[in-house]
């Protein structure tokens, strides 16, 4: 690809969704760090304040009170409420499971989430997506098979997520027809700070922030600026040249594991991550497909 391509709106999109999966990559990482070191509720809490102050500093004087007007708010709730809830699932899972492992599992809420829409909004799910699925779990069977690295009962935590991610991704889809995605962002925070905000009671460490402010400050860092990185990437480009990139993530979490823990998977282990991805690929070039035949 030329270097003008980089420049036009659909390449800087394409730029700023791997930048944001790379992003994602880090903070998970980051917070299998963290969870070793400060209560898991606290470290929730911080992530979601985090991001509704920075969001608050960036769009406020844009938005003013635009930022705070939203015709869902049920919605919005329930939508902060299933992302805490992955949220709480993804930091639960990587005190257990290896970075890479755990990315290409949950890798697979794109296909859910099809799945879910094909019910719930009564979406048409051609034969080949189903098929492509089915080929997504199949990898999954190959990385948490019985004797391999991850094989164990912490593995509730990544199925939970997946649902629960697939669910936030479908309300999502649901709700960005009528609303501004700073706006929604704003309330992704507010929602995750306020609900975990009772439990610092019992899991406020001072001394643990005291001690390790900075890995704090980038795990919330990473979340706000992937977020934002991924909204702004769908205001340049359509959801069907992006989706793809989205399974960057997976190399950049083997990657992170490789670095940051030492961790390389085990040989069906790395099978089963290029099935999962290849699967996730493939969902999204149909996808592209049939976006095409809806334009003819």
């Amino acid at each position: 690809m030329s270097s003008d391509f980089w420049r036009s709106r659909q390449g800087g999109g394409i730029l700023l969704i791997m930048a944001a999966t790379l992003s994602f990559a880090l903070g998970d990482s980051v917070a299998r760090h963290l969870t070793q070191l400060a209560p898991v509720l606290m470290l929730l809490w911080f992530r979601y304040a985090f991001q509704t102050v920075a969001t608050l500093v960036m769009r406020l004087p844009v938005q003013k009170a635009g930022l705070f007007a939203t015709p869902n708010p049920r919605f919005q709730v329930l939508r902060g409420g299933l992302l805490l809830v992955s949220s709480l699932c993804t930091f639960l899972a990587l005190q257990h499971l290896p970075v890479a492992e755990f990315t290409a599992m949950v890798m697979l809420s794109p296909m859910v989430a099809t799945a879910m829409a094909a019910v719930v909004l009564k979406n048409h799910v051609a034969p080949l997506r189903w098929l492509l699925m089915a080929v997504g779990l199949g990898g999954v069977l190959l990385v948490v098979r019985p004797g391999g690295q991850v094989f164990g009962w912490a593995l509730v935590f990544p199925f939970v997520l997946v649902i629960t991610y697939a669910w936030f991704q479908v309300l999502t889809s649901r709700l960005s027809a009528d609303e501004n995605p700073y706006t929604t962002q704003f309330y992704t925070g507010l929602v995750g700070a306020l609900l975990t905000s009772p439990f610092l009671l019992w899991h406020w460490r001072t001394q643990a922030l005291l001690d390790y402010w900075p890995w704090f400050m980038a795990l919330g860092a990473t979340a706000t600026l992937g977020h934002l990185m991924l909204i702004r990437a769908f205001n340049r480009a359509s959801a069907v040249v992006l989706s793809p990139y989205l399974y960057t993530q997976i190399a950049f979490a083997t990657l992170a594991g490789w670095v940051f823990f030492s961790h390389v998977p085990d040989a069906l282990a790395w099978v089963g991550i290029a099935v999962i991805a290849a699967s996730g690929v493939g969902n999204a070039m149909v996808s592209v497909q049939e976006a095409g035949q809806r334009r003819q």
